[in-house]
């Protein structure tokens, strides 16, 4: 998926027990493995990929494996419910579900470490994290995200809380800071350079933040009416707009 996929496992947990080195190992071959099994399927940069061959118009939807069209439908269901700031084809037409598919490996992955039994952690995809439990294992301490100024990436602009106690448990950016201008916009200019959104699961986030860079300040305001979520939004000319949640973080 072109980026750095991190997980943080704590040590010690009280209710766990201490896991040891085979427990750690598995799951991290075990998070490896989704993600490089849906990027072997999803990723445009794999000419051989089903998604790569679908783009080209070798393959149509109809005859499409089950899980392209799963990804299809609920990538659509949220091009409706964001009135189409979100989108899965891109402005030619062809069919690209980048958008989705990083928050849901990561979901898929969040999953799968639960059924290891596994319930203190934190998985970070190129910055898009989704956390469970707390990094004092028995504790209430939430895990700490910090948002880069997209100016200088050394610097921190602000804070959020998550899991533990906050009914928030992921948290995603998207703009254009890192990696160019990738994202379909409704309208001729772009608002924000870039949007961070926590929300109480990773696709919401993943998905909303990359709305709202494409619709501006109205889809900012309709995902924070419609949505139990935190925004942080910078202007191309620095300023920020954030949602009470953040200012308290």
């Amino acid at each position: 998926m072109g980026t750095v996929i991190g997980l943080t496992l704590p040590v010690g947990s009280p209710a766990e027990g201490q896991p040891g080195l085979d427990e750690l190992t598995a799951a991290t071959a075990v998070v490896e493995h989704l993600f490089r099994e849906l990027d072997e399927k999803f990723s445009l940069y794999r000419p051989d990929s089903e998604a790569a061959r679908l783009a080209r118009g070798e393959l149509t939807l109809r005859c499409a494996s089950e899980e392209m069209r799963a990804r299809y439908a609920e990538a659509h269901e949220w091009r409706l419910r964001t009135e189409g700031a979100f989108t899965p084809e891109r402005p030619d037409g062809a069919l690209d579900l980048s958008g989705i598919i990083k928050g849901h490996a990561i979901r898929e992955a969040g999953t799968s470490l639960l059924a290891l039994g596994r319930h203190d952690w934190c998985l970070n995809a190129g910055g898009d994290v989704l956390v469970s439990g707390s990094p004092r294992p028995g504790s209430t301490e939430p895990w700490k995200a910090g948002i880069v100024d997209p100016a200088d990436r050394r610097t921190l602009v602000a804070g959020y809380a998550l899991g533990s106690r906050s009914r928030h448990t992921a948290i995603a950016t998207s703009g254009s800071a890192e990696r160019g201008e990738h994202i379909w916009r409704v309208g001729k200019s772009a608002e924000f350079v870039q949007v961070t959104v926590a929300a109480e699961d990773i696709v919401t986030a993943d998905v909303l933040a990359t709305a709202i860079v494409a619709g501006g300040t109205t889809m900012l305001n309709r995902a924070t009416d419609q949505w139990d979520v935190a925004a942080l939004a910078i202007r191309t000319d620095g300023s920020i707009l954030a949602t009470p949640a953040f200012h308290a973080s």
